[in-house]
């Protein structure tokens, strides 16, 4: 149900707080701490701290000179998130609201995952603070991911596969809302997207945006401009709006999100919410999302466990509606080929997530002579490298 009237949230007609009454009181709470702490002095002295001395940042802008040349277009930087403590840029935001959840006198964590980058950043977060942890992962994301659940398991967290519908991110994120409302009192739901009820999109956007801002920073020292094309890949859509919103005002750059189109646009396998998604209301929010003929939420399918969320964050939504941002969709086919050349032409292997967005500025790249491309690598591809193996038909296993 919608829980208040008025536009708190609300990107258009996008987001808002559609949920039960159970958990109102628990989001009510979280939204009047983070607008305390967000201009708190201290809390920001310490989560910048965090950030810079723990997980790594500012993470490299780095001019990706080989391919650059190899694709004989466009100058392309790559924004090196891919470097940070975990592996990925998820670790921007769990440290963020693990800090307000501990100030908030919380004392455990649960949070949802899907490539297992979420949940080891929250377990890791966790651990650090001294914190419990728990983290839903569907029992199929458990077996393709298998390694990531080992790292979670190590850093002290639970691991709970979630074996209801489709067994994948979305089930799991359904299992993790259930969960804080039986135990609201001393657990915070670290939810790792720009997606659910408010002020989740929000919140998570402002400890991502960090991306955008060191971009910004990093381009006009190294080109004393800015880029024509911010390029990233969108499942929830949380690395894709870390990099786009201090670009959204400036409107000569391009703001390209790049969905999982699995098998194709066409086939009912793909996670390509934007390209064939319709308006909806799912876990908490009004967004776009993938949808059968009777408005079920339909099985979406992706090789990238990370971008396979049958739903949108309501901003990713909202900019398109305005044209602010475009949505294209990438193969799982043309994702491998641009994980693998990436590997070989700048010895970066990128999460095959990340791939996606690497895919799509392949192909445009060349005929955009003279103009500056900068493409989020989202997360690092350890991860992937068994699943990368056995779509090539290795017989690898972890």
């Amino acid at each position: 149900m919608e829980a208040s009237k008025r536009s708190r949230g609300r990107f258009g007609v996008h987001g808002g707080q559609y949920m039960p009454e159970t958990l109102m009181n628990a989001v009510i709470e979280l939204e009047k701490a983070y607008n305390h702490y967000k201009n708190d002095k201290e809390f920001n002295e310490e989560l910048t701290k965090l950030l810079n001395d723990y997980a790594g940042r500012p993470s490299r802008l780095y001019y990706a000179e080989k391919m650059t040349k190899d694709l004989g277009g466009a100058k392309i930087y790559l924004k090196r998130e891919d470097l940070n403590h975990t592996g990925s840029h998820k670790i921007n935001n769990v440290l963020g609201q693990a800090l307000l959840a501990k100030k908030m006198g919380k004392t455990r964590l649960i949070a949802e995952t899907g490539a297992g980058q979420h949940g080891v950043a929250t377990a890791t977060a966790a651990a650090l603070l001294g914190m419990e942890c728990v983290v839903y992962m569907g029992a199929i994301d458990c077996e393709r991911q298998a390694l990531n659940v080992y790292r979670m398991k190590l850093l002290g967290a639970d691991v709970v596969p979630v074996h209801s519908g489709t067994a994948t991110l979305k089930d799991a994120v359904s299992e993790c809302m259930r969960e804080w409302t039986s135990r609201i009192d001393d657990t915070h739901y670290c939810l790792g997207s720009v997606m659910g009820p408010h002020p989740f999109p929000t919140i998570v956007r402002d400890f991502q945006a960090v991306i955008s801002k060191e971009i910004k920073e990093q381009i006009m020292e190294a080109e004393g401009r800015l880029p024509d094309a911010v390029i990233a890949c969108v499942g929830g859509g949380s690395n894709a709006i870390g990099a786009f919103f201090n670009f959204i005002e400036d409107k000569d750059v391009a703001l390209i999100g790049v969905e999982a189109a699995g098998r194709g646009i066409d086939t009912t396998d793909t996670a390509a919410t934007i390209n064939t998604g319709r308006l909806g209301i799912f876990h908490g929010m009004k967004s776009y999302f993938c949808q059968d003929e009777y408005g079920q939420i339909a099985p979406v399918y992706s090789i990238s466990a990370g971008l396979d969320y049958p739903g949108i964050g309501p901003e990713h939504a909202y900019l398109h509606d305005i044209n602010r941002a475009e949505y294209v969709a990438i193969t799982d086919d043309e994702a491998v080929d641009a994980f693998e050349y990436l590997s070989r032409t700048e010895g970066i292997i990128p999460a095959i997530e990340s791939a996606h967005a690497i895919a799509h500025a392949i192909k445009i790249a060349p005929d955009m002579k003279d103009k500056i491309i900068v493409i989020n690598v989202s997360g690092r591809g350890d991860k992937d490298c068994a699943a990368m193996a056995r779509y090539r038909g290795e017989d690898i296993h972890e």
